[in-house]
């Protein structure tokens, strides 16, 4: 008897940002620049800053919350937690695991997965995969950010770039078709020094610490025209490619999702692709470039904004460091934005597991030290 084809579909989604607004005036206090030469070449007008106590794991965090709440399941319902980040709260551990111990997520598996940009759409299909064989039912799906912290503040070319934030959905198993149709990955390798942040694993380390090579220890480097051709080629290139694998035509999607990057690539895309260009979710004036988070961001802002509807075909497309890009066509389905109403009784539930998740903590952590006091004395 031939088993049901399962498929992946998207149930609850939310975004977390900072508080703190910068404008394109507060940069130019800073950096030889304003805000007409910036929105001019970019779209961006502004884009929001994490404070002292939020962090990529935090912002992440509250986005996942709000998706549960959407989808209106417990965290206890979760196999799988996967957070796309450039900039992670650790190199290890990875912040999956904080959000997956502060969900109390307890029965999930959790990883980072490091693609830069294009990290959302990598997971978004690492999760659909898994459910999709049978491995997994539920998985959140988050991309998260703190550019800022990775910013060379005098570096004209990148600090006006980029902001904070987070996006993240749940992912379900289910019967009605629809859901994640088709995904195109790729990158080239060849391309790693256009667009990198030098870490303490890289051969040139010591010379990225001291300056010798041009370059800053934990700092972005860009060389931003190269990656403009490399972005406006292959947009359309990955839409065109994921559109076949779905078995549907290019003038069938019904909005594309891009990777906030720059206003000016998304209007070449449009170009190249013949799609007009209001067919293209885009919030960068707002917020700049939040990397891995940008398009779970903008997915949630076209949900508010009511631009997804039942059937419609979505086009998820992200691009950068790696150099990488990665395109999927979503159909949705299930639920529909309109049809999500979380009950008081899981809602209550959830914020009883989150609270059972910190004291949970404290304890192992508490258990952890009384042992090795014990074992010092011994």
């Amino acid at each position: 008897m031939l088993q049901a084809p399962i498929y992946a579909h998207i149930i609850g989604w939310g975004m977390a940002l900072p508080t703190k607004v910068m404008t394109n005036k507060e940069i130019s206090a800073f950096v030889e620049t304003d805000d007409d030469w910036i929105f001019a070449r970019t779209g961006i007008k502004e884009r929001r800053i994490a404070n002292e106590e939020e962090s990529t794991a935090t912002l992440a965090y509250t986005a996942a919350q709000r998706a549960l709440e959407v989808a209106d399941i417990l965290p206890l319902d979760l196999d799988l937690v996967i957070v796309a980040t450039s900039t992670p709260e650790n190199i290890f551990p990875s912040t999956a695991s904080l959000v997956q111990d502060w969900l109390n997520a307890h029965d999930a598996g959790a990883f980072d997965l490091s693609a830069a940009c294009s990290g959302f759409v990598y997971a978004l299909n690492m999760a659909a995969d898994s459910i999709r064989a049978g491995s997994i039912k539920t998985a959140m799906v988050i991309g998260s950010e703190t550019m800022s912290r990775i910013l060379d503040w005098q570096d004209r070319s990148t600090c006006i770039l980029f902001g904070d934030g987070a996006g993240a959905v749940v992912l379900a198993a289910s019967e009605h078709p629809g859901g994640v149709l088709s995904s195109v990955l790729r990158s080239d390798g060849a391309g790693s020094d256009l667009l990198a942040i030098p870490s303490v694993g890289s051969i040139d380390a010591e010379e990225s610490r001291a300056g010798a090579n041009g370059y800053k220890l934990y700092k972005m480097y860009m060389a931003g025209g190269e990656v403009f051709k490399f972005a406006t080629r292959v947009v359309n290139e990955s839409i065109e490619q994921a559109s076949k694998m779905a078995g549907i035509a290019v003038g069938d999607i019904d909005l594309v999702i891009p990777h906030q990057a720059n206003f000016r690539i998304l209007q070449a895309a449009a170009r190249k692709l013949g799609i007009e260009i209001d067919k293209f979710m885009s919030n960068v004036e707002q917020y700049g470039n939040t990397s891995a988070a940008s398009i779970p961001i903008a997915l949630c802002e076209a949900i508010d904004q009511r631009r997804i509807h039942d059937k419609d075909h979505i086009a998820l497309v992200g691009f950068g460091g790696g150099l990488t890009w990665a395109s999927m066509i979503i159909q949705w389905g299930i639920p529909k934005p309109s049809e999500q109403h979380g009950s008081l009784l899981n809602r209550q539930r959830r914020n009883a597991l989150y609270q059972m998740a910190r004291l949970r903590s404290k304890s192992r952590r508490w258990r952890r030290r009384v042992k090795n006091t014990i074992n010092e004395i011994r």
